[in-house]
């Protein structure tokens, strides 16, 4: 008797899962040395300093305050020196750009420079987050996987986004939210279902790792949620919604005009910093609150406790303190600031709707737990993501109504005022609509006149039909014929669609026609300068193969012809172009 041994062979589903538990695996591990760092410099810079300085006792030694975010800042220059471009400020949107524009190749190297320099931030008093590094680590981690599996481009995205969730689902113990971020805002939302799995699973396994080390407990904890009456709060939420999407977009505005404006400021760029976390210290000595993420302090409001004007105060002094914190130069997120801000606010809100309607209305607590993913929601234009993370660390089914109506409403209203998220202005500044993809943004770079032929065969509108036909027989290349006047003028097209109907029509009917008088005359064209991306589109919606390009709109002299397959031949060209550029750069620096 013969025994038949078989290999097993994973199918290529099967080994994407096998791969993102890898990447889950090790995007936990990171979450806790990242988590451990962080804490170890806070413990030592500004725990220790406040201790050192006595700042605590008030008085002159509060004066010395400003040193201790200060000095994470000269700590960052060698980083900054060493690594320039990768180190200071909000790296999340560079980040984007690798992942859906440039190939998602990260190097190694990041996974170190993000935990170093976020810590360095956060860790001594400056306002950033820690939320937007640790979705970097974890993506610079699938990207190595990637990476050392040779995966293609679109499957690369995967896997830095299976990092990514990851990373959010450890650092808050919500899984589910941490793939929604994947899907939502790593992915701008284009995914499939082997791609799904893929970040489902890294999620469930950094979050058991995570879990494992710290326990089953939530960033911070949020007191049970009630919903006293609705028909007295459900109106209140949407007026707060309102509102919070109207301060994400002056959070936005003000994020951007500060750091332009360190941009535009003519000094050494190392000082930029150094500039900023003084102005942090400054803050600080009156409202020590807006120094680091503060996650204590956002317990103690959705605790209900906490006076009302400084809370108010605080969500225009955090609003401010992140963009000089991140708009300077120093390292870390905006994750982080988004969730205390909308707890202030939700806490602001509570507290007058309260005083309005004592027996009708919950807690300031409540509110600012539901402005904690309202805020979130705004300001990222991710409201699965915020509703996900607060069910998660709420469990309490009864938020869901109004988180949902405040996260969808306010991030409509942001949206309404400000087409950008937080992470995507810059794209916009570019021209480039980064949620169309990477495929998008390479034929909007291209040119008409780069792809168009030259050489053009057109006819007079003064022609027979005999004429034409002879035009059509002998044809070789095209089957379109711009039609022009006596001056050399665009007058119109005539295509083998209108040969056809002619073959068909009567004798009588055809005899002394001209190509002027059968030609459409409703004729769309190009110039040189506009884009293949502008082309395809008109492509796809006139369902046509050519399209005539003129020199101007005006004189409508015809230079060329642009065929679809020119098009798409372009494009290739230029994806290969940019790959092998790519992978050179790559070889430069692996032998480098």
């Amino acid at each position: 008797m013969k025994i038949r041994y078989q290999t097993f062979i994973p199918g290529e589903n099967t080994r994407i899962i096998f791969i993102a538990a890898a990447i889950g695996l090790v995007a936990g591990v990171l979450n806790i040395c990242f988590r451990t760092v962080v804490d170890l410099v806070n413990e030592i810079f500004l725990e220790g300093g406040r201790e050192l300085l006595n700042i605590d006792r008030g008085g002159w030694n509060l004066l010395l305050l400003p040193l201790i975010p200060i000095s994470g800042m000269i700590l960052l220059i060698p980083l900054s020196l060493l690594f320039p471009g990768e180190v200071n400020g909000y790296g999340f949107t560079k980040f984007l750009r690798k992942v859906n524009l440039e190939g998602g190749y990260i190097r190694a190297r990041t996974i170190v420079l993000k935990i170093v320099s976020t810590a360095l931030t956060i860790g001594t008093g400056n306002s950033a987050g820690v939320e937007g590094p640790i979705a970097q680590i974890g993506g610079a981690m699938g990207s190595q996987a990637g990476q050392f599996f040779r995966v293609s481009g679109n499957r690369m995205k995967v896997y830095i986004a299976a990092g990514c969730a990851g990373g959010i689902a450890g650092m808050f113990n919500a899984p589910i939210a941490g793939v929604f971020f994947a899907s939502e805002i790593v992915l701008l939302g284009t995914f499939e279902i082997s791609s799904f799995a893929a970040l489902v699973v890294a999620s469930s396994i950094s979050t058991v790792i995570t879990r494992a080390y710290y326990g089953a407990y939530p960033a911070f904890f949020i007191p049970e949620y009630r919903l006293v009456n609705a028909y007295a709060e459900i109106p209140l939420y949407t007026i707060m919604a309102v509102i919070i999407g109207i301060l994400a977009v002056f959070h936005i505005r003000i994020f951007y005009y500060i750091r332009d404006a360190y941009v535009r400021w003519d000094i050494n760029p190392q000082l930029k910093p150094l500039t900023g976390a003084l102005i942090i210290g400054i803050i600080g000595m009156a409202f020590p609150e807006v120094m680091g993420d503060r996650y204590d302090f956002v317990e103690h409001v959705l605790h209900g406790e906490g006076i009302a004007w400084i809370i108010f105060t605080l969500i225009f002094l955090k609003i401010f303190a992140t963009a000089i914190t991140l708009g300077s130069g120093g390292a870390g997120g905006v994750f982080a600031p988004a969730l205390f801000i909308g707890a202030m606010i939700g806490s602001t809100f509570g507290s007058i709707a309260n005083k309005i309607l004592p027996t009708m209305t919950a807690s300031p607590g409540a509110y600012a737990t539901v402005g904690i993913g309202a805020f979130l929601a705004a300001s990222t234009h991710a409201p699965m993501t915020a509703i996900f993370l607060l069910f998660e660390m709420t469990g309490n089914y009864l938020i869901i109504v109004p988180l949902m109506l405040t996260s969808i409403i306010g991030t409509l209203v942001a949206r309404t005022f400000e087409r950008d998220s937080i992470d995507t202005v810059d794209f916009s500044r570019e021209g480039i609509d980064i949620h169309e993809g990477r495929e998008v943004a390479v034929m909007k770079s291209l040119r008409v006149g780069a792809a168009m032929t030259e050489d053009v065969d057109y006819i007079s509108e003064r022609a027979n039909l005999n004429q034409l036909f002879e035009i059509f027989r002998m044809a070789k290349r095209s089957f379109y014929f711009p039609v022009v006047d006596d001056s050399g003028r665009l007058t119109g097209i005539v295509s083998l669609q209108d040969i056809k109907a002619l073959i068909h029509s009567e004798y009588r009917d055809r005899v002394g026609q001209l190509v002027g008088s059968i030609c459409n005359r409703d004729v769309i064209f190009l110039t040189h300068d506009d884009t293949l991306y502008t082309a395809m589109k008109l492509f796809d919606v006139k369902g046509i193969e050519e399209i005539p390009v003129v020199d101007d709109p005006e004189s409508k002299w015809v230079v060329g012809m642009l065929k679809r397959r020119n098009v798409i031949a372009a494009y290739n060209r230029e994806v290969l172009n940019r790959g092998i550029s790519e992978k050179a750069e790559s070889i430069s620096f692996t032998h480098g």
